[in-house]
């Protein structure tokens, strides 16, 4: 899952709501965390899925879509569509 936020602090607080989600909906918590010390960058690893959270310029400049632009995209509950860098809609999660 890739997202992001527009200061260190939003970022901070986005990887906090999905830890305490994930760990409260399906009793997952995250095998590995890095980045909570900047907030430019924060990495969680739940094994199956791994979650980057970045601030907008570090999205940008790190491009992970490029890597990733073959992977399968996912409808998570509560979203619809998703907006590609280019800002093209497509179905999947919430950028």
């Amino acid at each position: 899952m890739i997202c992001h936020g527009s200061s260190s602090r939003q970022v901070l607080a986005i990887a906090d709501a999905i830890e305490e989600r994930l760990r409260e909906g399906v009793s997952l918590k995250p095998k590995h965390v890095e980045g909570r010390r900047t907030g430019d960058w924060v990495l969680m690893d739940f094994i199956d899925v791994v979650v980057h959270v970045f601030q907008d310029e570090k999205r940008a400049f790190f491009g992970l879509e490029r890597l990733w632009g073959d992977a399968r995209r996912v409808t998570l509950p509560g979203t619809t569509t998703s907006i590609s860098r280019a800002g093209r809609r497509r179905p999947g999660i919430s950028s």
